[in-house]
């Protein structure tokens, strides 16, 4: 919004452009707030359309589809959103950086509207086959792998035996906070030390040999 108002000491209008969040931004933050919250009041994605999305965001339609070019892609984008950011590597070696990437899981699960509504979309996208494959590629895909590198890391680092199929590993270290953060409702997620443990307890049974 540009002011009229002279600018002190000069007599002349301050012509300076006053600048809140960008509108494209608001808008992408109304849209996926839409979506969460019919989704968290009981919608499956199969019920969620454009045009109940963009009046619940209180934007056009044309708005979402300049965006997105269909509703999957857009619950792509939602369900991504959900997952927070991976940790970067704390440069502690491999082990720390384990413990770092099943916490990110852990603190995921203590948010308990995000869980809710994460597990209610997970589990209706096994029969959306198009969009359940568009997650696992830009989603699950890229995590898994963070995951595996640390495996192969911790296996370089004489952490882990060189014998054993790197993704079985991947399996035994991310299933554990996985099953506890879908699956059991009422999991202590709050000890910060469940991740340690956990990690810890499964890099003993998988040491090398003496």
């Amino acid at each position: 919004m540009r002011t009229d108002t002279p600018t002190a000491g000069t007599g002349r209008p301050d012509t300076t452009v006053r600048r809140g969040r960008p509108r494209s931004e608001a808008a992408e933050q109304a849209i996926f707030a839409a979506v969460e919250d019919l989704m968290a009041d009981g919608n499956t994605l199969s019920d969620l359309t454009i045009e109940g999305i963009a009046t619940a965001a209180g934007v056009g339609k044309a708005t979402i589809y300049r965006r997105w070019p269909n509703k999957e892609a857009l619950l792509v984008d939602v369900v991504g959103r959900l997952e927070e950011p991976i940790p970067a590597p704390t440069g502690a070696g491999a082990r720390a950086d384990l413990i770092a990437m099943v916490d990110y899981i852990r603190r995921r699960g203590l948010a308990k509207r995000t869980r809710w509504v994460l597990k209610a979309a997970l589990g209706q996208m096994q029969t959306l086959p198009e969009l359940y494959a568009a997650y696992r590629e830009r989603v699950v895909k890229p995590r898994r792998e963070i995951g595996l590198q640390l495996i192969r890391q911790a296996v370089a680092e004489g952490l882990v035996r060189d014998d054993l199929d790197v993704e079985l590993l991947g399996d035994l270290l991310m299933g554990p906070i996985l099953y506890r953060t879908i699956l059991w409702e009422d999991s202590d997620l709050e000890d910060p030390d469940l991740s340690r443990r956990l990690v810890d307890a499964v890099l003993e049974g998988i040491a090398p040999r003496p």
